[in-house]
Order: structure tokens, then C-alpha cells, then sequence
């Protein structure tokens, strides 16, 4: 064994996928395990959705099907079929990232793959899940952040509704809540020898991501004499979780020289030490605060002092203060410019688009003593037929021309 190998060498991964959700599998991939996609014969058509189109090919597949190899295979054909079974006996896990129930249509549902591998661990991964009125329903990605909350409708000056940009969170959520459910099946299976089925919305992803929201709206349903404010508030409720924020002082965006900073000194401790650094210790004075919590809430008076304080140097003068003085402020970055950001580019590694189709974030975690893998360019349509036959199923030269003439991998 390698010592330095990646993280889930070893592990195997089928999936079935389509556009979104096969986003599940490629943090796996990036930590080494081998993904092996499995396309109809037309392939996945996630290659021409959205934009940017990137030499004919979308930005959405590089990243999402990167490092997986592409298998065609017509499931409507037995022989299609078994050459599928024949994976998952040595696979770890199947994916079913499409519409819940898709493989067992074809006959290859977990309770038809089980009796093959009984340590196969199944996931099914849909927009609205397995069960629930709205389990039938057709949906793209949005429908997941407009379901749970985390996208409201704007309007634009001619009166018409549109979507407003936002973080997309269903189709992120989803992937690190499956993807470590997925690998705590794993574990369980090498232990037990026994698999397991599980399946996910993506909408329950969003709605349990942005669960402080929602579980604030409950607690406020309680008396308020059961559930109140903070002390620093006088324990008065405020607005739910972000959207308390807006009166906030001394946790707000203010206007730098050069752009915007985020000036955090909630707790009393940090305000002092903000003070101090300024040369106005008689804001302290005056307005000490709570010792945890305080944000100064609505002081007017306050802000006008603190807008004209922090327009007085560059966003990196604040940032050499924050460190200097001990008291929290962070730069405003925006999608565009935050590969500028000296943090940003200490920390991650881009694989470049000469190689991999597109400029991407290479997975974010820094192993000291395992070598992840550079993740290969996402696959072309059954870029890997022949080399999964062979070196997966072991098939050789008269068997892979067996299976290709035999219509399974698509007509010829």
C-alpha cells in the first residue's frame, strides 16, 4: 500500500447521472476515488446546458464530471445490462443521480443490485426525492432554492418578475450532504458486509443548508417569553438570522478608500481594541456595548462616525489593522475579483483550462501526507468504453468486439 495515496483509492463509484446532481460524485473523484459515469448512447446533454460554452463544450461538465470516465451503455438491452451488473459486483457505490426509480425501471433498482453485491451501497439523488407530492415533478436547479426559501423573486423597471442573482444552493448542498452520507455508507458496508439504500432531494438539501432560517421562523412561533432576543438586544427579537443584520454597527459593511470592508467587532473586547487603533477611545467610552453580541444595533450616530472612519484607508490598510490591533474586518470580495485576493490565491490551485477544458478550483482541503490526484478532463461520450471493459471487467479483444457489435454500448 501507498502511503501517500489519495484519500479514496480503492473506492468505485457507478453513476448513472444527468445534468446537476452528478455534481455528488465529483469531490469523490477529486479524493481519488474511480467514477466510472455511465451514459445512454446520446450521452448526458449537460454538455450543451447553461453557459459559459467553452469550445462547444459548458463549463457546468468540466467541473462536474471531472476526473470520471465515460462508459456508454443502452440499459433498454440485456446485453447493456449485464455488462452493468457485471460493474456494480465490484463497485462500492451506484449513483442514481436522474429521476428516483430510473434503474429499476431497466431492472438494476438496489433490490436487483443487492443480489449481486450485497455490500453495494445505493444512492438516488433527485430534485425533490423519493416520496411527497411533488416527487413526479419535472425541475432544474433554481426550483431547489426557490422551494426552500433561499431565493425570493425581484423585479425589474418595467415591472416583470425574474430570478435575481444568487448562490445556488441545492445544487451545492446537495453534493456535500450525499457525498458524506454516501461515504458513511461505505464504511458501515466494509465493516458489516452489508449495503444500504438511500436517496435525496436536492430540495431537502437547500431547505436543511439554510437551516438557521427556518428554525428561527419555529422558534418565534414559540411565546416570547419562551424564546427571545439576545441580551446585548435587551432580549428583543430581532429580524431572522442575515436579515437582522441590516441595523447592525458594529458588525457592517463599510465603504473603504478603494472598496468595502466588513467590520465585525461585535464582542466588547475587539471594539476596544478597534478604538484604540483609531485614536478614539471616546467612542468606547461612550458607547461601551455588551461583552458579547453587541452590534450597536440602530445607532445612526455611531455609523456616520464609523463611515467617515473607515473611508479614511485602502481595504489592505484595514486589513494590516485588523491584524495589528486584534479586532476582526474582512475584505468585500465579489465572484469576479476574488481570484485577485492574495488569501485566495495562497490558498487554492487552479487547474488550468489547457488541460482540463476550463480554469477550475481544485478541491479545497490540503492533506499533509496524501497526494490527491489532478483529476483528469471531463470525458467525451464513451470516451472510456474500451478501457473500462478491459481493465475493469477484464474483457479482451474478441470479447470488447463481442460487446461493441452486440449493440450494448449504442449502435454502431
Amino acid at each position: 500500500m501507498n502511503d501517500n495515496q489519495a484519500p479514496l483509492a480503492g473506492v468505485r463509484i457507478i453513476e448513472s447521472s444527468i445534468l446537476g446532481p452528478a455534481a455528488i460524485t465529483t469531490s469523490l473523484a477529486d479524493l481519488g476515488a474511480e467514477v466510472i459515469k455511465v451514459e445512454s448512447p446520446s450521452g448526458d446533454y449537460i454538455r450543451e446546458m447553461t453557459w459559459p460554452i467553452i469550445e462547444g463544450v459548458s463549463l457546468m461538465h468540466y467541473h462536474l464530471n471531472r476526473g470520471k470516465k465515460s462508459l456508454t451503455l443502452d440499459l433498454k438491452c440485456e446485453e447493456g445490462r449485464q455488462i452493468y451488473r457485471e460493474l456494480v459486483q465490484g463497485a462500492d457505490v451506484v449513483i442514481e443521480a436522474s429521476r428516483p426509480g430510473a434503474l429499476a425501471r431497466n431492472g438494476l433498482g438496489y433490490d436487483d443490485l443487492k443480489k449481486i453485491n450485497p455490500r453495494i451501497v445505493f444512492c438516488s439523488v433527485s430534485g425533490y426525492g423519493a416520496t411527497g407530492p411533488y416527487k413526479d415533478m419535472p425541475s432544474h436547479g433554481i426550483a431547489y432554492d426557490t422551494w426552500s426559501g433561499a431565493c425570493w423573486p425581484a423585479y425589474d423597471e418595467e415591472g416583470f418578475c425574474y430570478i435575481p442573482e444568487h448562490v445556488g444552493i441545492g445544487i451545492n448542498a446537495a453534493p456535500l450532504i450525499g457525498g458524506m452520507t454516501v461515504l458513511a455508507g461505505v464504511i458501515r458496508a466494509r465493516s458489516t458486509g452489508k449495503g444500504c439504500f438511500m436517496e435525496l432531494g436536492q430540495s431537502d438539501a437547500a431547505a436543511y443548508f439554510d437551516w438557521y432560517r427556518s428554525e428561527s421562523h419555529m422558534a418565534y412561533r414559540r411565546p416570547e417569553d419562551v424564546v427571545t432576543g439576545n441580551k446585548a438586544d435587551g432580549y428583543k427579537r430581532r429580524p431572522v438570522a442575515t436579515a437582522g443584520m441590516k441595523e447592525g454597527v458594529r458588525y457592517q459593511m463599510y465603504e473603504s478608500a478603494d472598496g468595502h470592508v466588513l467590520f465585525m467587532a461585535s464582542e466588547q473586547a475587539f471594539w476596544k481594541n478597534f478604538c484604540a487603533g483609531v485614536d478614539r477611545m471616546d467612542l468606547f467610552e461612550k458607547w461601551p456595548g455588551s461583552k458579547y453580541a453587541d452590534h450597536a444595533r440602530g445607532n445612526r450616530e455611531l455609523q456616520a462616525i464609523l463611515r467617515d472612519i473607515f473611508k479614511t484607508r485602502t481595504t489592505r490598510q484595514w486589513l494590516q489593522f485588523s491584524v495589528e490591533i486584534n479586532t476582526p474586518i474582512a475584505p468585500v470580495n465579489t465572484p469576479e475579483n476574488i481570484v485577485e485576493d492574495p488569501q485566495f490565491q495562497a490558498r487554492f490551485r487552479i487547474l488550468p483550462h489547457e488541460q482540463h477544458g476550463a480554469d477550475m478550483l481544485a478541491f479545497p482541503v490540503n492533506f499533509e501526507d496524501a497526494e490527491l490526484p489532478i483529476p483528469e478532463r471531463a470525458p467525451t461520450v464513451g470516451q472510456h468504453n474500451e478501457a473500462v471493459l478491459r481493465e475493469v471487467l477484464g474483457y479482451d479483444s474478441d470479447k470488447v468486439t463481442e460487446v461493441v457489435n452486440s449493440g450494448a454500448l449504442g449502435k454502431v
